[in-house]
């Protein structure tokens, strides 16, 4: 019989700066497959949401706001 002890340890979660940060949109409109492609900037994502659009007239997206996170242990 094997026995396992487990040890409990706090830990917690941050966004790391230096990593960036990475904006997205996507067309969900049926039949559409557009997206603005991973952007810097939170505008360059929007704006080319407003233009498809102002062109299309689809009018729903899902955003994706994608950073790195850092687990460290509490001491």
């Amino acid at each position: 019989m094997n026995r396992t002890t487990m040890r409990y340890v706090s830990h917690t979660i941050t966004h790391v700066p230096d990593s960036g940060v990475t904006f997205e949109v996507f067309c969900v409109a049926s039949g559409c497959a557009a997206e603005s492609g991973p952007q810097d900037e939170q505008d360059t994502a929007q704006v080319w949401a407003l233009r498809h659009t102002g062109r299309t007239g689809h009018d729903l997206f899902r955003r994706l706001v994608t950073d790195h996170a850092r687990v460290t242990r509490t001491q």
